[in-house]
C-alpha cells in the first residue's frame, strides 16, 4: 500500500533534521552537552552511568526535566543510546511517579518524531539515520510477523529497540494514532517499574534489569505464542480423534 505524504510535513521534517544538526555543528555549547551526555550514558557500569547523569541533570537546577525530556527525545532520534538509565535516573531525582510522567511523555514525543522523520523523508534517510539496512531488518520481521500488533509487542519487549520500531512503524501503513496508542500502551509497564527501580534504588541496576526484561519476554512469548500452540494441541487431538462407528468397520 502506497502512503501518501504532503510535501509540507517532507520539508518540516527535513527542516528539523537539518536545524538540529546545524545546532550541533554551529553553537559549541550544544556540541559539548552532547558529547558530554554520550559520554556519561555509554558508561559500562550502568550504576556509575546513573550517579553521573544525575549530578548533570542536577547541574541545571529547576531546568532538569526539561533537559531530561530534550535528551530523552535526543537519543531516541539520533542515538541509539541506553534509555532505561534516563528513566532510572529520573524516577531517583523526581520520585517514581514523576519519574514515570515525564520518561513516558519524553519517550512519546521521541517516538512521534520518528515516526513522522521515517513517513515524512522515505526508507532511504531512515537508514541513514539507524546505520543502514541491517538496523531496519528487526523492524521488518516484527512488522511481518505480527502485522498490526507488533508495535505493542515490541513495545513489552525492553531488548528490541524503541527508535527502530518507532521508524519502521512510519514506513508501513499503519494510522499515527493507532501507533500512538500501542505506544503507549506498551511502554508504560516498562517505565513504571524502571522508575519505581530508580526512586528505590538498591542492588546491582544491570542484575535488576535483566531480570525485569527476562519476565517480559517471557510473559510476551506467552501470549504471542501461547495461543498457536494451544490451536496445534487442538488440532492433533481432533484427528486422533476416530468415530467408535469407523473403528467398528475397520474392525
Amino acid at each position: 500500500m502506497k502512503i501518501n505524504v504532503s510535501k509540507k510535513s517532507s520539508y518540516i521534517a527535513l527542516a528539523a533534521i537539518l536545524a538540529a544538526v546545524a545546532a550541533f555543528l554551529l553553537i559549541p555549547q550544544v556540541r559539548e552537552a552532547v558529547q558530554v551526555v554520550v559520554g556519561i550514558l555509554t558508561v559500562k557500569d550502568t550504576q556509575e552511568a546513573i550517579q553521573s547523569f544525575k549530578d548533570y541533570l542536577l547541574g541545571f537546577g529547576y531546568w532538569a526535566p526539561a533537559v531530561s525530556l530534550l535528551l530523552m527525545v535526543f537519543q531516541s532520534v539520533v542515538a541509539p543510546l541506553p534509555a532505561f538509565v534516563v528513566t532510572f535516573t529520573n524516577g531517583l531525582l523526581f520520585g517514581w511517579v514523576g519519574g514515570t510522567i515525564l520518561s513516558w511523555s519524553s519517550a512519546m514525543l521521541g517516538a512521534a518524531l520518528c515516526f513522522w522523520i521515517a513517513r515524512a523523508l522515505g526508507r532511504p534517510v531512515v537508514e541513514s539515520l539507524v546505520g543502514g539496512t541491517t538496523a531496519l531488518e528487526v523492524s521488518d520481521l516484527f512488522f511481518a510477523r505480527y502485522g498490526n500488533r507488533a508495535i505493542l509487542v515490541s513495545r513489552l519487549l525492553p531488548f528490541v529497540s524503541f527508535d527502530i520500531i518507532s521508524y519502521g512503524a512510519g514506513l508501513t501503513p499503519v494510522s499515527f494514532w493507532r501507533f500512538l496508542v500501542a505506544t503507549g500502551i506498551g511502554q508504560l509497564p516498562a517505565t513504571v517499574i524502571y522508575s519505581y527501580l530508580g526512586q528505590n534504588l538498591t542492588g546491582s541496576v544491570q542484575i535488576l534489569f535483566w531480570i525485569f526484561s527476562i519476565t517480559t519476554a517471557i510473559f510476551v512469548l506467552g501470549w504471542t505464542v501461547g495461543p498457536l500452540v494451544i490451536k496445534r494441541i487442538r488440532n492433533g487431538s481432533n484427528c486422533a480423534c476416530v468415530p467408535a462407528e469407523e473403528k467398528t468397520e475397520a474392525a
